[in-house]
């Protein structure tokens, strides 16, 4: 490379950077004492009756009240939701399913049990009603054959279990 090319190289970096500069460089407006608007590259006196800074990357509105803070019972919009924010709600949906569906097959198997309690329950006041021989075990496991009494209180225990448990 030749000195002239090396030149004129520096030279457009300079230059570029002073654009860079002076694109990110903040301008400032306000209103002086007299009301009349003024433009600067300085920031404004304090005095200043509205100010602001314009051409800075990220404008701002500089005054002298302070800002208001929004309302709590006002909601602010929310921000998109980042993936792993979505992954958790997602995760929270296959879970609340889940455990909907847990609950609903204890429930149906809760609901089968109670059927076939009360189909068995029915079907043995249908036997204690027809005055069918029945046995009973005694203390030693020795069959025993029931008298009248014992009849009726199985029936009366049977009708007691049908009303509760067959509703």
């Amino acid at each position: 490379m030749t000195s002239k090319s090396i030149l004129v190289l520096v030279a457009a970096a300079a230059t570029s950077v002073a654009a860079i500069n002076a694109a990110y460089a903040e301008t400032y407006q306000w209103k002086d004492s007299t009301g009349q608007t003024v433009i600067s590259d300085t920031p404004p006196p304090s005095n200043a009756k509205s100010r602001r800074a314009i051409g800075a990357p990220q404008p701002s509105v500089v005054s002298e009240k302070p800002a208001e803070k929004p309302a709590d019972d006002a909601k602010a919009p929310e921000s998109p939701k980042t993936t792993a924010e979505k992954d958790l709600e997602f995760k929270r949906r296959q879970q609340e399913a889940k455990d909907k569906a847990d609950k609903q097959a204890k429930e149906a198997a809760a609901d089968a049990e109670k059927k076939d309690n009360c189909e068995r329950a029915k079907r043995n006041l249908t036997a204690l009603e027809n005055n069918q021989p029945m046995v009973t075990l005694d203390d030693k496991g020795q069959r025993k054959f029931m008298d009248t009494t014992q009849r009726e209180q199985e029936l009366e225990r049977a009708r007691r279990f049908i009303a509760e448990s067959c509703k």
